[in-house]
C-alpha cells in the first residue's frame, strides 16, 4: 500500500468545538454511520484515526468498495465537501482508479452520479458539490474503483456538509472551501489573520469575526517585478444552475495602479466580466453586490492587478450567495424547451416565413423496411424540406425559432437527414438573425452527400443581442433537390461539452465510451458487439447508431450464430423501490429473418426472470423507441435478450438506454406492436 501524504492533515482537521451535521465526518475515531456495502470491498478505518481508506492489497483491477451514509435530508441548498487523495504509482491512461461520488434518492432505482475523478495527487485534493433542495430522503454513495495499477490506494479524509452555497467562504476553515489562489511566482493570494503575526498581513480585524484571531483573504504588491502582474483566487465550480445576489466583503489600499476585478469563467475558459472596482482607497471592510447568472458551470475569479512593486494591497472576507438579485431585475423568464421541438404535435414556437411559401413539411412515415421513420420515437413526425410538392429550382425553405435572449452561452442541438442524387452542399444551413433580421451569419451547413440516416449536430453560439436560430434549405438546381429531413431541435444553455463531464450511468447508456456497468452472459451463448457504422451483412441491421448517427450501439452478429442461439446482456445490479420505474431504449430489428427481441426483470438472489416485452420479426429499417413502466421492491438486474432468426439477416441492435423514475409519459405508444407482417406494413404516409 502507498503511503497517504499526511503532511496536511492538521490543517485540515475541523475545529474542536465544532459540531458536525448529518452526513459530515472526519473519521477520527468512527465512520459516523457510513458503512461499507457487504457486496463490495471494505473501506477501513485507520488505527490512528484521520482517514478511511481501500487498497490494492484488498483487490485488483475493476474491484470496487461502496460506502453508503445515513439516510440525509436537504430541505434546504446544501454544500457537500469532499477532502480524498488517490495515490498511485504510475498514471495509466487505461482503467485508472477511480473515486465516484453518486446520490441515491428514495424510491429511485438508479444512484446519480454527481462527482468523478481519477486524478493521482501526492497530497489531500478538495471538492465542492452543490446539492438542491428535496422533499425526498437521500444517501451519499462513495465509490472506490480499483484500476490498474499495481498499487494504489483511495483515501476519505474529511466529508463535510453544509447549508448553503458551494461558493459562500469566511475563509475560517483552512481548507479555504475550495478556494483556490493560481500560482504566480511574483504574486499570489495568501490566508492573513489568525493572529499568526503576519507581518504582511497589516489589517487588525478580519470581517467575519472582526478581531485578529478571524481569517480572510489577501494579497500585495510586495513582490512585483513585471507590468501587469496578476494573482487569481479561483471558487469552485458550481454544478448546480443558480442565478441571484454574489457579495463579497473588501478592503484596497492604493498607491499606484492597481486593478480589482471579479469575472466568472466557464468550462470552456471563456471569461466575462462581473464587477470591477473603483479607484477609491478603502481601509474598513466594504460591502459589494453583483447580480451572478451561472445556468451552466461556472469559477468566480477573484483577480488582482498591480504595476508595481508599490501599488498596495486587497483584502477579501465573507462571499456569500442569495438567490434573490441585488438590484431588481428578475431572472431571465427563459426556459429552453420553449426553443426546442420534437415536432410530434406540431411545430412547437417555430415558424415559417409566409413569403417563402410553405417550404417545410410536417410528415409521419409508418414503421416499413424500405424510409426510415423519425427519430424522436421511430413511428413519429419530422420535417421535411424539398419534398415532392416543392423541390424546384430556386425553392428556398426557413425555419424559424422563437427569440433567444442574448448574453447567454447556447448548445443547439438537431438531428438531420438527406436522401438524393449526389453532393447537397449546403442543401440545409443554420443561421442566426439578430432581433431587427438586418445581421444575419451563417454558422453550419452541409457538406457531405447523402446517406439517409439521421445525424446529430452541435453548435455553440453567444450573441449579445436577442436572436433567432434558422434552419434554411436551399434548391439550387434539379440534381441537389433531394429531401431535407429535420427533427428534434434542443436548444440548452451552456456548453454542449458541459454534459460530457460525468458519465451518465447507471441512469443512462450511449455505448459511446463503453459498454457502461452492462455485462455479458457467454456460457453457451452468442455475443453481443459493441460497433460503430453499418453491419457486415447487406440488408440487415442499422447502418450507424440512434445517439448521434457516427457513434456506437450494441447488436448480435446473425451471421456468426445458429438459429434459435440467444445473446444476453445485463445490467448492473439497480436498487428496488415500491415506486413505478420507467426503462426508455431504442432497437432496430431489420431483415427478413429477424428473430427475438426479450427484455426480462432478474431479482437479486432468485434464478427465475420477469418477461417485461417482447419484439418478434421485422419491425423497422429504422431505430424505434422502446417504453416499459415495471416496479421491483428488490434489487434488480434489466437483461437484453436477443434470439438469433432464421437467416444471417436477422441482426438485432440496441442503443440509448435510459432508466427515469416514475411512471412512462407516453405509455400509449407500447401498443404498437408491428409484426412485420401486416398489411400496411411497407406503407408510407405524408
Amino acid at each position: 500500500m502507498i503511503l497517504l501524504c499526511l503532511l496536511t492533515v492538521q490543517a485540515l482537521q475541523f475545529g474542536e468545538t465544532l459540531e458536525l451535521s448529518a452526513g459530515s465526518c472526519a473519521f477520527e475515531d468512527s465512520t459516523c454511520g457510513y458503512v461499507s456495502d457487504s457486496t463490495s470491498l471494505p473501506w477501513i478505518l485507520n488505527e490512528e484515526g484521520h482517514y478511511i481508506s481501500v487498497d490494492t492489497s484488498q483487490g485488483t483491477n475493476g474491484d470496487t468498495a461502496v460506502l453508503l451514509s445515513p439516510d440525509l435530508h436537504s430541505e434546504e441548498w446544501s454544500c457537500i465537501r469532499l477532502i480524498y487523495q488517490i495515490a498511485t504509482s504510475s498514471e495509466l491512461p487505461v482503467d485508472p482508479t477511480t473515486l465516484n461520488l453518486y446520490r441515491r434518492v428514495e424510491g429511485e432505482s438508479f444512484d446519480h452520479l454527481l462527482w468523478t475523478t481519477t486524478e493521482p495527487s501526492e497530497s489531500w485534493l478538495i471538492a465542492s458539490l452543490d446539492v438542491r433542495n428535496s422533499t425526498y430522503k437521500y444517501k451519499i454513495v462513495l465509490e472506490g474503483v480499483l484500476g490498474r495499477d499495481i498499487s494504489a490506494s483511495i483515501a476519505i479524509f474529511e466529508i463535510k456538509i453544509t447549508t448553503g452555497y458551494c461558493i459562500e467562504c469566511n475563509f475560517e476553515e483552512n481548507h479555504l472551501c475550495g478556494f483556490m489562489n493560481r500560482w504566480n511566482p511574483n504574486v499570489n493570494w495568501f490566508v492573513g489573520g489568525g493572529n499568526i503575526g503576519n507581518s504582511q498581513s497589516i489589517l487588525p480585524r478580519d470581517h467575519t469575526l472582526n478581531d485578529e484571531f478571524g481569517h480572510y483573504m489577501y494579497v500585495d504588491s510586495l513582490y512585483v517585478k513585471h507590468f501587469q502582474e496578476v494573482a487569481q483566487l479561483v471558487s469552485p465550480r458550481t454544478t448546480t444552475p443558480m442565478s441571484g445576489c454574489l457579495s463579497f466583503y473588501y478592503e484596497m489600499q492604493q498607491e499606484s495602479g492597481i486593478v480589482f476585478t471579479v469575472y466568472m469563467k466557464d468550462i470552456t475558459g471563456f471569461y466575462e466580466e462581473l464587477w470591477k472596482a473603483d479607484s477609491t482607497v478603502n481601509t474598513e471592510w466594504v460591502l459589494a453586490e453583483v447580480d451572478f447568472n451561472a445556468p451552466y458551470p461556472m469559477e468566480v475569479i477573484f483577480e488582482v492587478a498591480f504595476s508595481s512593486a508599490k501599488g498596495g494591497y486587497i483584502a477579501l472576507d465573507d462571499v456569500s450567495f442569495s438567490p434573490v438579485f441585488c438590484s431588481n431585475q428578475t431572472d431571465i423568464s427563459f426556459a429552453p424547451i420553449e426553443a426546442s421541438c420534437t415536432f410530434e404535435e406540431n411545430l412547437c414556437n417555430f415558424y415559417q416565413d409566409n413569403k417563402d411559401g410553405p417550404g417545410w413539411s410536417r410528415v409521419k412515415v409508418k414503421p416499413n423496411a424500405y424510409r426510415p421513420g423519425d427519430h424522436t420515437t421511430g413511428m413519429g413526425y419530422y420535417l421535411l424540406a424539398n419534398t415532392k410538392f416543392t423541390s424546384q429550382p430556386g425553392y428556398i425553405g426557413r425555419l424559424y425559432s422563437p427569440t433567444l435572449p442574448g448574453n447567454l452561452q447556447y448548445c443547439l442541438r438537431f438531428y438531420y437527414a438527406l436522401y438524393g442524387f449526389f453532393k447537397m452542399r449546403d442543401s440545409l444551413a443554420v443561421y442566426i438573425f439578430e432581433e431587427n433580421h438586418v445581421v444575419q451569419e451563417k454558422i453550419w451547413s452541409v457538406l457531405e452527400t447523402p446517406k439517409g440516416v439521421w445525424t446529430q449536430v452541435e453548435i455553440n453560439f453567444k450573441k449579445p443581442m436577442p436572436c433567432k436560430v434558422v434552419f434554411v434549405s436551399w434548391c439550387k438546381n434539379f440534381w441537389d433537390c433531394g429531401l431535407v429531413a429535420l427533427d428534434d431541435v434542443s436548444v440548452g444553455i451552456g456548453s454542449c461539452h458541459s454534459t460530457d463531464l460525468l458519465p451518465a450511468f447507471p441512469r443512462e447508456c450511449t455505448f459511446e465510451r463503453n459498454e457502461c456497468a452492462f455485462t455479458q452472459q457467454k456460457k453457451n451463448r452468442g455475443s453481443w458487439h459493441r460497433r460503430r457504422g453499418q453491419t457486415p451483412t447487406s440488408y440487415t441491421g442499422p447502418k450507424g447508431d440512434h445517439t448521434t448517427g457516427v457513434g456506437h450501439y450494441m447488436y448480435i452478429e446473425a451471421s456468426n450464430m445458429v438459429y434459435g442461439q440467444k445473446a444476453r446482456l445485463l445490467s448492473k445490479f439497480l436498487q428496488g423501490t415500491s415506486r413505478p420505474q420507467c426503462l426508455i431504449f431504442f432497437y432496430h430489428m431489420y431483415g427478413a429473418g429477424t428473430g427475438i427481441l426479450n427484455v426480462h426483470v432478474k431479482k437479486h438472489g432468485e434464478k427465475d426472470e420477469t418477461l417485461l416485452w417482447r419484439r418478434r420479426g421485422e419491425q423497422s429499417i429504422t431505430w424505434l423507441r422502446g417504453l416499459i413502466e415495471y416496479t421491483c421492491d428488490t434489487n434488480h438486474q434489466i437483461i437484453f435478450e436477443a434470439v438469433r432468426g432464421m437467416s444471417i439477416k436477422s441482426d438485432i441492435a440496441i442503443d440509448d438506454i435510459k432508466f427515469q423514475s416514475g411512471p412512462c409519459k407516453e405509455m400509449g405508444e407500447t401498443t404498437i406492436q408491428s409484426s412485420g407482417y401486416s398489411a400496411d406494413f411497407n406503407e408510407i404516409e405524408y
